[in-house]
């Protein structure tokens, strides 16, 4: 796996509460991920916030799922 940069992705402590967020703008790579996840498509995403572009919502995801690879602090239940 190569390394990603993620040059769509800021974070800024005065914004947010200093959640990455898509270039700087007030919507966070939570939110995008939590709209995926409710089963909206990259189309509609887009057509509910035309000033993100495709490579914004694929660097989201990318951001997410490299944090999810790297991190184990997460509480979670174990398996059975």
């Amino acid at each position: 796996m190569t390394t990603r940069r993620f040059d769509r992705i800021t974070v800024d402590p005065a914004q947010l509460g200093g959640k990455p967020c898509i270039r700087g703008l007030r919507i966070s790579v939570g939110m995008i991920v939590e709209m995926f996840a409710a089963g909206k498509s990259t189309e509609v995403i887009l057509d509910e916030y035309p000033y993100l572009e495709g490579e914004d919502i694929r660097q989201a995801l990318a951001y997410s799922a490299a944090l999810a690879e790297n991190e184990y602090h997460l509480d979670l239940r174990p398996t059975a």
